[in-house]
């Protein structure tokens, strides 16, 4: 994984002779002002342009400027015509496209498809400033304003809508988003290396289309290459009978034969006294790797088959480690769509590089006072880290950003820090986040490049923390001793979410943390109490979290601090029973916790849990006709009563839970007394029924693209 091109190491365009821009423009004004007669690249997004590297578009725009390019950004564009993207002229090289820092489908719509009411990415959160879909309709509107220019699509929703994908709002299986926005190419992944790869070839004149070879891309092809084998994804993950194994995403443990290393007998027993050694079981013929392409079932296919989809699924995230990855191919229709193997990682050089470029770390001047609620929370924050090896079924971070941490040098985040001090308008001593997708991956890695380059599993902590991997958070500890210690910083928190079941690995770090870094309270997400949710979702047991809660406990007493641990629950996880529901829901009275901020299961594209929740099929063990049902939580009036149970304290709730305990036999849960769960009685003006909403809770959208 070393052999990936220095993302510096490029020869300057021609445009880097000019003085970087004070921001990247949004205005033909503003080009005129710099002496630019074009852009070279213009990037267009669904998020207001904020100058900060916690932005996307924000990321792309300065390494590209710093690649010598023109960089124009055209932000929340009206999409009802050809208007706002015509604003800054044609392109050179390509137009970028993207929906900004989160799905448009998330950020429009609840778990419950309600349209919300407000938008973090927006100016003063107003809502409505972008359509569903979002990379579709700018695809389609730049297409319709510059027929010939080319069209490279990116960021989360394109990433994670790569291949043939269930989406949740429409309730139906659509095809590889590059084929509905008609781009040349999709980037996924974080698209540091291929953006830059794709701007220089396309400036020495390489036609679009000839760009097939860069990792991390997707496109449209006809046909295998020369040179290039191709294996049915049957054969990766072959079908067959399963016997519940103890790891709930074990590939199958069977000895190669004739293997000596194997240290197993003639009959595939392991002999006394020895450890039993396990190694996969190759299922087709030995081939070149970085020649050999894996075919998943057609769009078509996994379209009207659900057994099919979640069969796909697995063999897609098998295939996501970019020290073994392998290109997979999906047909759609008379043509297949083609994924590279995922980006390599950047290096810590590169990666400090990537986010000390010259950012303002401000919102556009052409936003004047209004407030951006994105990048209100996280202006005195710094990222210090990238990628998750947690694999929690339901999120997407793995999916985007992989498994493998990327890290900045702490001189690096150190220099940040200085210059959120020096250079941000509104500092008051505080950082409020030393972080990123989570907060304490920091140089948390296999201990072994090999074996690390080797493995399969979507997990580095599930079901147990992977004796391979390195849990010393001690370069963690020195960060944080070193930023708190900076002059004009008072406080450093940390509001990332903490990976407590690493935590729990160095209680010197549970120490550091309680002592100097939580201001009160401290947000984690245990998610869950019951096994059946919490295997579903890759999370580790509830004991965990009460391990954790004890260290934090007690040195929170120590430091002479009274601090809180907020903690997170989902509802209707795919898994998930009525009784589990209740269960939780009595774990959180014996605790007397009462949770506010609570959520329903939201079927995001791509996620392993979102192919549980369309097949009703379990995709962490091999997918076959007749393999694990799961229990899908499906339906408003379902969903309205997981909710419900986490919020048993809420009186509007009682007569729901009333209804729900009587039908699951536990009517003893009802009464006055502490034991009870509800209340026989009701509060005057409580408890009305809710009107729902017309048509059926699976109905797509207004305005579904």
């Amino acid at each position: 994984m070393d052999a990936a091109r220095d993302l510096f190491s490029y020869r300057k365009h021609w445009a880097s002779r000019l003085t970087p821009a004070p921001v990247l423009p949004m205005s033909r004004a503003e080009m005129d002002a710099l002496g630019w007669d074009a852009c070279d690249v213009i990037l267009v997004t669904g998020d207001a342009y904020v100058d900060h590297p916690s932005f996307g578009m924000a990321v792309v725009g300065r390494l590209l400027e710093a690649q010598g390019f023109r960089v124009g950004i055209i932000s929340q564009p009206d999409w009802t015509s050809t208007s706002a993207f015509e604003a800054l002229g044609a392109p050179t090289l390509f137009f970028g496209v993207t929906a900004g820092n989160m799905d448009s489908m998330v950020n429009r719509y609840t778990a419950d498809r309600r349209i919300r009411s407000n938008d973090a990415y927006t100016p003063d959160g107003e809502a409505g400033r972008r359509p569903d879909h979002s990379v579709i309709v700018y695809a389609q509107r730049v297409r319709e304003a510059f027929r010939g220019v080319p069209l490279v699509i990116g960021g989360i929703e394109a990433s994670l809508r790569r291949v043939a994908h269930f989406d949740y709002w429409s309730d139906t299986v659509r095809r590889s988003i590059l084929f509905d926005s008609k781009a040349d190419l999709l980037v996924f992944g974080n698209g540091e290396r291929q953006i830059v790869e794709i701007a220089h070839r396309l400036a020495k004149g390489e036609a679009i289309g000839a760009i097939t070879d860069i990792r991390g891309t997707a496109f449209a092809r006809q046909g295998l290459p020369e040179g290039w084998s191709e294996v049915d994804s049957t054969s990766v993950d072959e079908p067959g009978t399963i016997d519940p194994p103890k790891d709930p995403y074990a590939m199958d443990e069977a000895p190669v034969a004739g293997g000596a290393a194997c240290a197993s007998g003639p009959d595939g027993a392991q002999p006394a006294g020895k450890e039993k050694v396990v190694q996969f079981q190759r299922r087709v013929p030995k081939l070149d790797r970085a020649h050999t392409v894996v075919r998943l079932p057609s769009f078509d296919a996994v379209r009207g088959d659900p057994v099919l989809y979640a069969h796909a699924s697995r063999v897609l995230h098998l295939e996501t480690n970019p020290g073994n990855a392998r290109a997979l191919v999906q047909r759609h229709g008379d043509r297949d769509l083609w994924l590279n193997p995922p980006p390599i990682p950047l290096r810590t050089k590169e990666f400090d590089a990537v986010y000390e470029l010259p950012y303002t770390r401000l919102p556009h001047p052409a936003y004047g006072e209004a407030k951006i609620p994105a990048w209100e929370m996280i202006r005195f924050s710094v990222i210090i880290q990238r990628g998750c090896f947690g694999g929690c079924t339901f999120c997407s971070i793995t999916e985007h950003e992989g498994r493998i941490i990327q890290n900045r040098s702490e001189d690096s985040i150190i220099r940040e820090i200085e210059a959120i001090r020096d250079r941000t308008p509104g500092f008051t001593g505080v950082i409020s986040d030393l972080g990123g997708p989570t907060a304490n991956m920091y140089r948390l890695a296999c201990k072994s490049r090999e074996i690390e380059s080797a493995c399969r599993r979507p997990s580095c902590v599930f079901p147990g923390v992977c004796p391979n991997l390195n849990t010393d958070h001690s370069a963690l500890i020195s960060l944080y001793r070193r930023a708190r210690m900076l002059p004009g910083v008072k406080k450093v928190l940390v509001a990332s979410g903490v990976r407590y079941d690493l935590a729990v690995e160095s209680p010197e770090y549970i120490r550091e943390l309680a002592t100097h870094h939580v201001g009160g309270y401290l947000k984690i997400a245990p998610e869950h109490t019951e096994d059946g949710p919490l295997n579903k979702m890759m999370k580790p047991g509830i004991g965990t979290y009460h391990r954790f809660k004890e260290l934090f406990d007690k040195y929170s007493k120590a430091a002479g601090k009274e601090q809180y641990l907020i903690p997170y629950f989902i509802a209707a996880h795919p898994g998930t029973t009525d009784l589990d529901m209740l269960n939780l829901a009595l774990w959180l009275k014996k605790n007397q916790l009462r949770v506010d901020q609570v959520q329903n299961f939201l079927p995001s594209p791509m996620a392993t849990a979102t192919a549980m929740y369309h097949s009703g099929r379990n995709p962490l063990r091999r997918v076959t006709r007749t393999s694990e049902r799961v229990d899908v939580p499906k339906g408003i009036k379902v969903r309205r009563l997981h909710k419900a149970f986490l919020r048993y304290h809420d009186a509007e709730n009682w007569p729901l839970l009333r209804e729900a305990l009587k039908r699951m036999g536990r009517a003893d849960l009802i009464g006055n007394g502490k034991h009870h769960l509800v209340p026989a009685w009701q509060p005057a003006g409580t408890g009305k029924p809710v009107a729902s909403r017309r048509g059926s809770d699976r109905r797509a959208p207004r305005g579904a693209t």
